[in-house]
């Protein structure tokens, strides 16, 4: 009887703590950024955020979806996807408004240039728009010729989050290109590494496809190589390298 009772109290329990978990895999992704999108409409400084952190989510999260319709696997997964392309959208569009603002003289670039030496360093946001509505219809559309291979499918959700696991990548170069975090919200990171920590959990307890597990692990990976870097370089501040001045490498666009 004890036990008859117990188990009606825990079976709420459970299912509230399910919520929470997906709750937390579909808004937890984008809490990371607040602190940065503050610091950036603050200070009218976007140099110190690496804007290839967003083309790697936004080349992620629309892979991800597409593999959806291969393989479906839990909700909180696919909404994740969905929430996190608007925030990234919202990102690009500060990002991009803050820097010309700033750079008044800068030449104006745009997508329908077709310049490679000027991806996704253009002058507008309707630019990174159109990119990601091509990218997005493209591969929408080879993936809706090769749905019925199987191989395609595991395919591509391995590259949907090998490319999420490369999220900090750019970001761990620029600061080594600059010697220094200056400018990179340290509240970001710390809030990267947890996230992504607990989206690994959640990923192997509820026994999502072994290509998520593997590569969460290795973002966690990255995510504490740029705290080492965080305290290498404020413990130990390194003078910057010269770069020859080049939009492609020198700006955080």
């Amino acid at each position: 009887m004890e036990t008859e009772g117990l188990e009606w109290l825990l079976v709420p329990v459970r299912q509230l703590v399910a919520w929470g978990a997906a709750g937390a895999m579909v808004f937890g992704g984008v809490v990371p950024y607040i602190p940065q999108y503050r610091d950036i409409r603050r200070t009218q400084n976007a140099e110190g955020f690496s804007t290839y952190v967003c083309l790697v989510l936004l080349v992620a999260n629309i892979l991800r979806i597409l593999f959806w319709f291969g393989r479906r696997f839990e909700s909180p997964l696919l909404w994740q996807s969905i929430i996190m392309i608007i925030t990234m959208l919202l990102m690009l569009k500060l990002c991009t408004e803050v820097r010309v603002s700033n750079d008044l003289n800068i030449k104006r670039r745009s997508f329908a240039d077709f310049d490679l030496n000027y991806f996704w360093h253009w002058s507008k946001f309707t630019d990174y728009v159109q990119c990601v509505l091509t990218f997005t219809g493209v591969t929408g559309y080879i993936t809706y010729l090769w749905l019925d291979s199987s191989l395609f499918v595991e395919t591509l959700g391995f590259l949907a989050v090998f490319t999420e696991a490369m999220l900090g990548v750019p970001q761990l170069y620029r600061n080594y290109q600059n010697r220094s975090t200056e400018g990179m919200s340290v509240k970001m990171v710390l809030m990267w590494t947890s996230g992504d920590t607990f989206k690994t959990v959640y990923f192997i307890l509820n026994q999502a496809p072994l290509q998520f597990s593997i590569c969460g692990l290795l973002q966690v990976f990255v995510d504490i190589a740029i705290l080492l870097q965080v305290y290498l370089y404020s413990s130990y501040p390194q003078k910057p390298t010269s770069h020859t001045a080049h939009p492609a490498s020198t700006k955080a666009l």
